[in-house]
């Protein structure tokens, strides 16, 4: 159901790390089912279907794919990669978006955790 620190319902950090899931699980569906504009729900059989449905199946068969793709027409190793300016300048760029996007991300961080701003005050 919708979670409520005041009521004490959720599933909250000591909680979550009493269950034993590793973090990088609870992280991977917090960002999965995190709501655009509206509370979300959260319950324990979305958690193991997302889970095993999104992580487990679709990166493992990624990470396979991968690894049998390598095998086949590398010889089990990743070559070297020699990079091009064109690759340079992709990467500089994705650099930058990654930087400016974890701003926004602590600017977010900071009004949410800031008294009076969530609510534009």
């Amino acid at each position: 159901g919708k979670f409520s620190k005041s009521r004490g319902v959720g599933v909250f950090g000591d909680m979550a790390k009493d269950t034993g899931i590793p973090a990088d699980i609870w992280r991977f569906y917090l960002l999965y089912v995190r709501p655009e504009g509206q509370d979300s729900a959260f319950s324990w059989s979305d958690l193991m279907l997302k889970n095993n449905s999104e992580l487990l199946n679709n990166l493992g068969n990624f990470i396979n794919r991968a690894g049998m793709f390598v095998c086949k027409f590398f010889g089990g190793t990743v070559p070297n990669m020699v990079l091009t300016l064109d690759d340079k300048r992709l990467l500089a760029r994705v650099t930058l978006e990654l930087r400016q996007y974890h701003q926004l991300l602590e600017k977010v961080r900071w009004v949410a955790e800031t008294p009076g701003l969530e609510q534009g005050w």
